[in-house]
């Protein structure tokens, strides 16, 4: 069976991710987001299934930098313990080092790109575009400013 990581940052994004629920079942599922209140109870839905990284906003830029640094390490010990054979995230800041290190070890990455963005590009998904082996996008005007993507329409 395949190992796959979901990941995400909290919020938007990780509400975004768990819409792939039906997936979990279907692999050796893990997910992987920032640890905050509001996602605590994740570990009773999916025992010994969830992984945390350090919660980190950019509007406090000094100690963000230092538990983004934390998070890269982090992500490494997780990927090195989980051996995925994929990855998928629908992004941010919180995903864009693990879907490096993942590519770097030989790991597929699939991208799902907001469905908060209709017109703009985000920049995780800027920047996973050239290494996401599937970059998804959910409105078919994204695909202007990513050519290579599939549009795979909503997954709300």
């Amino acid at each position: 069976m395949k190992r796959v990581i979901f990941i995400s940052s909290t919020g938007g994004h990780l509400s975004e991710l768990l819409q792939l629920e039906p997936l979990f079942a279907e692999y050796d599922s893990y997910i992987v987001t920032e640890k905050t209140k509001s996602n605590m109870g994740l570990l009773d839905k999916y025992p010994n299934k969830v992984m945390y990284l350090v919660y980190g906003t950019k509007s406090h830029l000094f100690s963000y930098l230092f538990k983004f640094l934390y998070n890269i390490v982090k992500s490494l010990v997780i990927l090195l313990k989980v051996r995925p054979d994929v990855v998928v995230t629908t992004g941010t800041h919180t995903a864009v080092p693990m879907c490096y290190m993942a590519k770097l070890l030989g790991k597929k990455v699939i991208f799902i790109e907001t469905f908060a963005n209709r017109k703009t590009k985000t920049k995780s998904g800027s920047m996973v575009y050239p290494i996401a082996d599937v970059f998804i996008v959910q409105w078919e005007s994204m695909l202007e400013l990513y050519p290579k993507a599939v549009f795979g329409g909503w997954i709300y």
